[in-house]
């Protein structure tokens, strides 16, 4: 689904969506006007037209990101839609954090710190599953990216990695379902690997402390990675051995709102949906790369700009909505629950999951 938004679509969304939306405030409270007086609709004294909303009349949505592939599609929407950004007549302003752990991402939807956030696409059947419904997901923002890469030369296939040492990121999540599922499709025993799980950055202090050693990163840390060590190669693209078997995409991101905030601001989210999707285009388009490069590094959700912009190529940025993304997922999930039901919440996700994906 993508769709273009007119400046007058944007005002009329702003006055339609005002009466039902309650933005929260930020930290600084820069944006606690937007609560104010709405009673009047921005009608003028003077004649029947209307004005077209300020800055302290349009509603804000907090929006959290992880740093890494999930929210590198986000960085020109974050940029382009914050408080003292945003055009006069914008549908919404964005308070934006960008935090490290899907942890604190579903801790913020679960307390409604958080209205709409990118997190992992397991992570998100969890939440729904655990909080009785209290998300509903938007879009699928970022397929594979998950990298095995090597100082040597002795992997060449999923099979070359048995009975090997692999510095990882990723347990419990997308990282480790996935490595699990391609090991045991292409006849290898998880059990036979020795896979030693840590943070990105102790995975790369790892690999550039040894002569040879063998390890999984999603971009843009591994791409960081083999910016700071030329002995480290990529081996094996997880993408490319998904593909293999033939069981289409690879979702691994996705952006989810809280089902409340949902059901009081349908049409924002749809404009949301409307721009967020403009930022992924913005973000993929080969004449942007030093401009997007240069946002993601500027939100932190890349180290720096040399890392960013030859990452986002790897990032396998996407915006798949409806009925499309909901095939994504359900292929996805399918296989999840088949490998370890309990990494998706123990079942698959009901219809009510699914936004637009009746």
């Amino acid at each position: 689904m993508k769709r273009k938004l007119s400046l007058l679509l944007c005002a009329a969304l702003v006055l339609a969506s005002l009466a039902g939306c309650k933005p929260s405030a930020s930290e600084n409270d820069s944006s606690s006007s937007a609560s104010g007086d709405i009673s009047s609709g921005g009608s003028s004294s003077g004649d029947s037209s209307q004005e077209i909303p300020g800055p302290s009349d349009i509603p804000e949505i907090n929006f959290m990101v992880l740093s890494g592939p999930t929210g590198v599609g986000a960085a020109y929407l974050v940029d382009s839609y914050a408080a003292g950004s945003a055009p006069t007549d914008a549908p919404f302003t964005l308070n934006t954090t960008v935090v490290a752990d899907n942890n604190q991402v579903t801790d913020a939807l679960v307390n409604g710190s958080a209205d709409v956030a990118a997190i992992a696409t397991n992570v998100a059947a969890n939440l729904y599953t655990k909080s009785d419904g209290a998300i509903q997901v938007l879009a699928v923002n970022t397929l594979g990216v998950l990298y095995i890469l090597e100082k040597g030369d002795s992997v060449h296939s999923m099979a070359d990695l048995r009975g090997k040492t692999i510095y990882a990121t990723g347990q419990g999540a997308n990282p480790e379902y996935v490595l699990d599922h391609l090991l045991t499709a292409n006849g290898v025993d998880p059990s036979t690997l020795d896979i030693q799980w840590m943070t990105a950055q102790e995975v790369s202090a790892k690999m550039v402390s040894s002569e040879q050693a063998i390890c999984m990163l999603p971009v843009p840390a591994a791409t960081a990675l083999m910016v700071q060590d030329t002995g480290v190669r990529q081996a094996l693209s997880l993408s490319d051995e998904w593909e293999k078997l033939d069981q289409g995409v690879l979702p691994m991101g996705c952006v989810v709102a809280r089902t409340e905030f949902i059901q009081e601001n349908p049409i924002l989210i749809d404009a949301l949906l409307d721009l967020y999707g403009d930022s992924i285009t913005f973000m993929t388009e080969e004449g942007n790369a030093a401009d997007g490069a240069a946002l993601v590094a500027k939100y932190g959700i890349a180290p720096n700009e040399q890392v960013a912009q030859a990452a986002i190529p790897q990032c396998n940025l996407t915006f798949l909505t409806g009925q499309e993304m909901r095939a994504a997922l359900e292929g996805y999930y399918a296989v999840l629950f088949r490998t370890d039901p309990a990494s998706i919440g123990g079942g698959m996700p009901y219809d009510a999951f699914y936004y637009g994906g009746e």
